[in-house]
């Protein structure tokens, strides 16, 4: 079975996808067994190898990979009957704001029906500890920023409301069952790479998010980048937002999933995974091009329906019960962010 198991045997869902994998880094490198589940759909296998690399022989022992998909309840059943895990970090589910608008059904079916089954099988094999994928949507349009984590909670688009919903979910089940240890981790914009720039975010089809989309712009992938939204009450009229490098985000859900096998009467908690300052999209794109020496050409598109004009995040709870804190800035972000477009400008596939 690998090397060590002693830190635990951890599943992580959707761990193919960005986030999933700088994930799976730092918990292979803590001495976690790391299982992924992945159904491959906004991710490629190729990311997992990119990861075996990364880690090396040694620790790559440690880490398993399973196609298969949340929704499917066979899958899961086969997956938990197999192997007793001590932890769940679920991070699979569609992620696009956009997306959500136009094709609810979609979101609601990936993320609620399959969170739901998930929940079910995990109390069936009494693995009882999760730490959940939340996002900064469930804060809406906030009445005041920094969010607190015990801000007022209003989804604005359905993508956002899915999340909304499964903490809601995840709550009722923790109450009706103390035994489970619950960690929402509510996060604000992923961005960056790992720094050797062996993995990344490669989205299919055209990004959602600000930094993948600035990155196809820089390696010629797209002709330009559209900066929805020009005339919001900000310094130069562009949303602001808390952008996190990825890798202080991966080292956030390490300290959540320390804390969950640790603390018996932990509960049901969420926690701000943010830096607590807010950059706009015109600060970004300039952050970018010093670090890459690339133009990036724009063109000034209106709002975006379900887009809020400032977010950022209360970030003192996290650091005071999780012991964590963001430790890069924007220019790391970007300098990451571009050696890894720089050096796979196709995301893991070669030029198509």
């Amino acid at each position: 079975m690998g090397i060590t198991a002693e830190k635990g045997r951890i599943l992580v869902t959707g761990g193919a996808g960005f986030i999933g994998t700088h994930t799976a880094v730092q918990l292979l490198k803590q001495g976690f067994q790391v299982f992924i589940l992945d159904n491959l759909d906004n991710s490629v296998e190729e990311s997992v190898h990119r990861l075996r690399q990364l880690v090396g022989d040694h620790l790559s022992q440690n880490l398993h990979f399973h196609l298969g998909d949340i929704r499917n309840l066979e899958d899961l059943e086969k997956l938990f009957s197999q192997t007793k895990f001590d932890a769940v970090i679920h991070f699979a589910g569609l992620k696009a704001v956009g997306e959500s608008v136009a094709h609810p059904m979609r979101y609601f079916d990936n993320n609620l029906v399959g969170s739901i089954n998930l929940y079910k099988i995990m109390a069936k094999y009494n693995c009882k500890k999760l730490v959940f994928s939340s996002s900064a949507t469930v804060y809406g349009q906030p009445e005041k920023i920094p969010c607190l984590e015990d801000s007022e909670l209003k989804a604005m688009n359905p993508y956002g409301r899915t999340k909304l919903f499964l903490e809601e979910i995840a709550r009722d089940i923790q109450i009706a069952d103390p035994e489970w240890r619950m960690i929402m981790l509510r996060y604000f914009n992923p961005v960056g790479a790992h720094e050797s720039g062996v993995i990344g975010e490669d989205p299919k089809g055209i990004p959602n998010n600000l930094m993948p989309y600035i990155t196809q712009v820089a390696v010629g992938r797209l002709p330009e980048l559209n900066v929805y939204g020009h005339d919001y009450p900000t310094l130069d009229g562009s949303a602001i937002r808390d952008y996190i490098h990825v890798m202080d985000l991966a080292d956030g859900h390490v300290a959540a999933l320390e804390k969950l096998l640790e603390c018996k009467d932990i509960g049901f908690v969420s926690y701000n995974l943010g830096t607590g300052r807010g950059t706009s999209v015109l600060e970004m794109v300039a952050a970018f091009e010093k670090a890459s020496g690339k133009k990036i050409p724009i063109k000034l598109c209106p709002r975006r329906p379900g887009d809020a004009t400032a977010v950022y995040a209360s970030i003192e709870k996290a650091g005071k019960e999780l012991g964590w804190k963001a430790k890069y800035g924007i220019e790391e972000m970007c300098r990451d962010q571009w050696k890894w477009a720089s050096q796979n400008p196709w995301g893991y596939q070669s030029k198509p």
